[in-house]
């Protein structure tokens, strides 16, 4: 199944061979968008870490500056 009968199904509009509703396109590009910000305010966290609360996680200070410096696409 390729993920636009995937995002269709997912909408109740699986086998119809119409293309989406634009709003249901807003609506997942919106979804992304929120998505991707979410992540990069989540990795610039990483940046206000002490050396404390990133020992808490697992993580050293140079994998946390690896990670907050990726762009917020990846």
């Amino acid at each position: 199944m390729s993920t636009i009968e995937t995002i269709r199904s997912a909408h109740g509009t699986y086998g119809r061979k119409s293309t989406p509703a634009p709003r249901g396109l807003v609506a997942l590009l919106v979804a992304w968008g929120n998505h991707m910000l979410e992540r990069r305010k989540t990795r610039l966290a990483l940046f206000e870490m002490t050396d404390d609360q990133l020992k808490d996680i697992g993580i050293s200070r140079s994998e946390a500056y690896h990670e907050a410096s990726r762009p917020f696409w990846e």
